[in-house]
């Protein structure tokens, strides 16, 4: 179950996956959003990309900051989007994994 909420104020748009976040646009940072990312593989990401940053006020580890300009195809910015999704949903409770297997579906 995917939600949209405003908890963070009406600046920003809360993407979710049973309640937990996977992704974040902040309407005053029209030019970004903000999404969950493996550690390694958010290391490599930001080596290979300028438009792909450590997330302001999110912990750097986890959250990545992408750039919707720049030389990104809009296929790696859909990617990134799924990536985080599955990021989330790979640590939700066995129990709700199992009573809706269609949320680890992502394609």
């Amino acid at each position: 179950m995917t939600s949209e909420d405003t908890a963070f104020g009406e600046d920003y748009l809360l993407f979710r996956v049973y309640g937990k976040i996977f992704a974040c646009y902040g309407f005053n940072l029209e030019d970004y959003f903000v999404a969950k990312c493996d550690p390694d593989y958010a290391l490599d990401l930001r080596d290979r990309h300028d438009e792909i940053t450590p997330a302001w006020h999110w912990n750097k580890r986890y959250w990545n900051q992408i750039s919707l300009h720049g030389n990104l195809s809009d296929d790696t910015i859909i990617s990134l989007i799924r990536h985080s999704y599955s990021e989330v949903v790979k640590k939700l409770p066995k129990r709700i994994k199992s009573d809706c297997p269609e949320i680890c579906d992502i394609q």
